[in-house]
């Protein structure tokens, strides 16, 4: 699961390698809880676990990274 580095916060921002079939999207991980967001446009794609305050502050951290993790996806899924 390739982790994207170095955007701020106690959030892990990764992929899953079988999911470049999908869109391009971004899973969020901190502590047990999981969301997913796609990222062409940022939406809101499923949450396991986060508020629903967390979720508006992890939308805009995707929001606001959201070409660098367009970046790490076409990298990592080669498109």
């Amino acid at each position: 699961m390739p982790t994207v580095r170095g955007l701020p916060g106690a959030y892990r921002f990764f992929f899953y390698s079988f999911d470049c079939n999908e869109p391009p999207h971004v899973h969020v991980k901190r502590e047990n809880m999981t969301c997913k967001f796609w990222l062409e446009p940022v939406d809101f794609a499923g949450n396991d676990g986060f508020s629903a305050h967390e979720l508006t502050q992890i939308r805009r951290l995707v929001l606001s990274y959201r070409q660098r993790l367009l970046e790490a996806w076409h990298e990592h899924c080669g498109d």
